[in-house]
């Protein structure tokens, strides 16, 4: 059975910044919808903020099984009514990859309970993306390290609970680290953050980028999927 992935992006940034629309002709959405649409093993569509109920529709996210968000500067643009549903879903199962600034979307703060913030600067820096869990599905394929020539650093502290998994670190010549690759269970769905990934670099033209957001999306289907969230009364199998 096909993974349905749903690749979600603001869409703005490539509207208006000529240089961006240049790297990314056809979105961030499309770029990295496009690499995943290669497999067979993937039944892949896109959504934008513009769209109506931002291209996701009850009908779109019941048949998501991992929705994949890019956002920046238009965080508080997404709805809070379609955030709650998308928070529902991944507590019922759907997996959700969360990419670079993505970090301040209102779905991954909602599902972290944190500030969700960080210590960030553009300053068309190398990055290091160390790889700490080599066994890891997301890592599978991927070096020791993959070495980014431009990227925006983010830095510690990062504000989130400390992850059920740590997949990678990064590090950039500044002098910072950062925990970029971050696995959640929220219910009985899983979440994966990814840190690489600012506008103004090809950076979802990185094969080895690609291939861990292709790993997670196989990590982060889902195992088992409910219809509603319940807190049932139950009668002991046991006699009491």
């Amino acid at each position: 059975m096909k993974i349905r992935v749903t690749v979600w992006n603001e869409f703005r940034h490539e509207k208006v910044n000529e240089n961006i629309a240049r790297i990314y002709p056809e979105g961030i959405h499309g770029a990295i919808a496009s690499y995943l649409g290669k497999f067979d093993d993937f039944e892949v569509k896109t959504a934008t903020l513009d769209e109506p109920e931002h291209g996701l529709t009850d009908d779109v996210l019941n048949n998501t099984d991992v929705l994949i968000w890019w956002g920046h500067v238009a965080h508080r643009e997404v709805k809070d009514e379609i955030v709650d549903k998308i928070h529902k879903r991944v507590l019922c199962g759907m997996g959700l990859i969360a990419l670079h600034s993505a970090h301040l979307s209102k779905i991954f703060v909602k599902l972290m309970g944190t500030s969700c913030t960080l210590k960030w600067r553009e300053a068309e820096e190398k990055e290091r993306l160390w790889t700490v869990e080599p066994g890891h599905p997301i890592a599978g394929g991927i070096g020791e390290y993959i070495e980014l020539p431009h990227e925006e650093m983010y830095g510690e502290r990062f504000d989130i609970p400390a992850p059920d998994e740590l997949v990678f670190i990064g590090w950039f010549p500044g002098g910072e680290v950062f925990r970029s690759g971050c696995c959640f269970n929220r219910g009985h769905g899983k979440v994966f953050y990814f840190q690489p990934g600012h506008e103004t670099y090809p950076t979802y033209h990185n094969p080895e980028i690609l291939k861990v957001i292709k790993n997670a999306v196989v990590w982060a289907k889902p195992v088992k999927t409910i219809r509603e969230l319940t807190c049932p009364n139950v009668k002991p199998l046991e006699k009491i």
